[in-house]
């Protein structure tokens, strides 16, 4: 299976810290963010990854290569502008294939373990969900006992950044740049996107002061 990790995002919630470096880019636990994911992803027995770039994209690339270094192949897909979440993927999929790939926001960080996730079947996507963090109390979406995720209904759950997609769910949309969470409603409406409570370590590394907390968090973890 391949992954594609989304890195194109400007990172303007992580200013100053992003004026002169991507966020992907930005160390937490002596590396660099993006190489966090793709140590796990190359653990987990993935070897293929797309990564998306436009925001100092060349720094991104010069510091990851071809991937080699990780014991993977890096395939770039570079946005002259960013093309949203949707937009992103509709761009690669040339890149990702026809078959359901992982997709990683490259602004979080979390211990899943990608082999944990159930294949699709039918679905055109399962969802990682975790508990409403503090600073996103009202959650995203709902899942029932049944495993099916909801645009609407309760308790509600937040969308971790991490999912199983097929590319069928992009692949009808014109290229150009657009948001993937209509798509995803869409196919709820439809019965067609499950979902994976997942209950353990997860934070979404939006600001300096998570990028912060997560620093003292992986440093305490590490005394242990």
């Amino acid at each position: 299976m391949r992954a594609m990790i989304l890195a194109a995002g400007l990172g303007t919630r992580m200013r100053p810290l992003t004026d002169h470096c991507p966020k992907p880019l930005l160390e937490v636990g002596g590396k660099p963010l993006i190489v966090h994911h793709l140590e796990r992803l190359r653990a987990s027995g993935i070897s293929e990854v797309v990564i998306n770039v436009s925001y100092r994209a060349e720094q991104i690339v010069a510091a990851l290569g071809d991937g080699a270094a990780f014991g993977m192949h890096i395939a770039w897909s570079r946005e002259a502008r960013p093309l949203e979440t949707g937009g992103g993927i509709r761009q690669a999929l040339s890149l990702l294939g026809q078959s359901p790939f992982l997709l990683v926001n490259g602004d979080v960080w979390c211990d899943l373990e990608p082999a944990a996730l159930p294949a699709l079947g039918d679905d055109l996507a399962r969802l990682v969900l975790v508990d409403n963090p503090d600073h996103h109390p009202q959650g995203d979406f709902h899942l029932d006992a049944g495993g099916r995720v909801h645009a609407e209904g309760e308790p509600r759950l937040t969308f971790a950044g991490i999912s199983l997609l097929d590319p069928a769910l992009v692949a009808h949309e014109a290229p150009g740049a657009f948001a993937l969470a209509p798509l995803l409603r869409r196919a709820m409406a439809e019965g067609r996107i499950g979902g994976h409570h997942h209950r353990g370590a997860w934070i979404d590394v939006g600001t300096p002061e998570r990028l912060a907390a997560l620093e003292q968090w992986l440093q305490a973890r590490h005394k242990q």
